[in-house]
């Protein structure tokens, strides 16, 4: 056995096939996964994440120049430099790929498989409020969504199997993402090729999570985040003065009508045990008080889970807005965009995950949540035919000062949490190429 050490946790792996339909979407099935895989090899995973625990205060003040220089997608030069030159040291070979981001590649000692680590590396614009030493240094730009410890996490964890790498069996990738706020970098990354020479086999990433415990980890079997598609519906009526509306159509009453129409559509025309969510959050129209307003534009996304809702939801969302303005006389022309195609865990790399993270923090450190993120992550566009895990880090303590929600200018994380994300990174990937799952 090339790579076994004295043990602390026993990690095991079981391939299995062909299962009843609906038993892979049970948690009582998959502990019974876990409880019956047979063991293949020790793995000391403490030893890891005592390695990761050592590097913590180097984490943290990466993580605080990161915070203190944030930049929006596809902006990311700065932090490019800096994650392209912490590889760099540690003898990672980097690609080219996108203008920012960093693809970088650590080969192993021996040959083997090759596992994807992904991290997002964008801000957002948001002026931050938090008054932290180490915040926001750029006007209007802020890590409001955690993807500075989420960078950090995964330079901790090339740290780390860089110092493994002649006891790896294979390859590491290591995609640092920009402009997963944006339009999608994770799908541009894809088309320029990362996931080939060498294939990646398997793909892992995960989200910070300020609602868990640092020192703890989050887990979704199956269908985990939402796929979404962003609309623009233009309302198309007919101005007149405000004092003869009968000589117009009001185009700002129409889409006002298709507002609360597609509000309906959530709760009347689908099963109430599906989930979709869609949202108007633009609604533009008018010149002046007194005149009725000719043209309305609406904004929006619809966020679905499964390929089937998707489809129906945008066609409701069409046939909706194209049926209302009819209806009262004027016209819709609706725009709806592919997005983002939503994250769903596959069930055997995900069982393998879930031992990953037992063997760290033991059964009582891991979540398995039951209920799907509406929310979206490109982080899906990775997955398209590989096995794949998102999970969730814990960088919460207990609603103290981390009790203020991503996406605003108060949000704050525990650093406490970074060494486990980088910990499980590392392990995930050790142990993915030694069993050669």
């Amino acid at each position: 056995m090339p790579y076994a050490v004295q043990s602390h946790t026993l990690i095991v792996v079981r391939l299995f096939f062909s299962f009843p339909h609906g038993i892979m979407n049970s948690i009582p099935f998959k502990k019974s996964i876990l409880e019956s895989w047979y063991p293949i090899m020790a793995f000391d995973a403490q030893t890891l994440l005592q390695e990761a625990k050592a590097l913590q205060e180097e984490l943290v003040s990466i993580r605080r120049d990161i915070h203190a220089h944030p930049e929006l997608g596809s902006h990311e030069v700065r932090t490019t430099e800096v994650i392209r030159s912490y590889l760099e040291s540690l003898g990672i070979e980097i690609r080219p790929c996108l203008e920012t981001g960093v693809f970088g590649i650590l080969y192993g000692g021996q040959p083997g498989k090759t596992i994807g680590l992904r991290a997002d590396i964008d801000a957002l614009p948001i002026q931050e409020a938090t008054g932290l030493e180490f915040a926001s240094q750029n006007d209007g730009v802020m890590h409001a969504c955690g993807h500075d410890l989420h960078a950090t996490a995964l330079m901790g964890a090339a740290k780390i199997l860089a110092a493994h790498r002649n006891e790896l069996h294979g390859n590491v990738k290591f995609f640092f993402q920009p402009d997963e706020e944006g339009s999608g970098g994770a799908e541009r990354m894809v088309k320029a090729g990362c996931l080939q020479n060498p294939k990646v086999d398997a793909v892992f990433g995960g989200h910070s999570s300020t609602g868990q415990l640092a020192g703890q980890y989050g887990l979704k079997y199956g269908k985990t985040y939402a796929a979404s598609n962003p609309f623009v519906i233009r309302v198309h009526g007919q101005g007149c003065h405000g004092a003869y509306p009968a000589n117009g159509i009001d185009s700002i009453a129409v889409a006002c009508q298709i507002v609360s129409a597609l509000q309906m559509l959530v709760s009347r025309r689908i099963s109430a045990t599906d989930s979709a969510v869609v949202t108007v959050g633009s609604f533009h129209a008018g010149t002046a008080g007194n005149i009725i307003a000719g043209e309305a534009e609406l904004k929006g996304i619809i966020r679905t889970l499964g390929p089937q809702m998707r489809e129906k939801m945008c066609r409701l969302v069409k046939e909706t807005a194209e049926g209302v303005a009819s209806a009262l006389g004027a016209s819709a022309e609706v725009e709806i965009r592919t997005s983002y195609p939503g994250v769903v865990n596959e069930d055997a790399f995900t069982a393998f995950v879930h031992r990953v993270m037992i063997s760290l923090v033991g059964e009582q450190g891991v979540t398995l949540k039951a209920t799907p993120n509406m929310g979206t992550e490109d982080f899906g566009y990775f997955m398209d035919g590989i096995p794949g895990c998102y999970c969730a880090f814990g960088f919460g303590d207990g609603g103290k000062e981390c009790r203020f929600p991503a996406h605003g200018p108060y949000f704050r994380a525990n650093e406490d949490g970074l060494a486990y994300a980088a910990a499980l990174h590392a392990a995930v990937a050790m142990q993915y190429l030694n069993e050669n799952i």
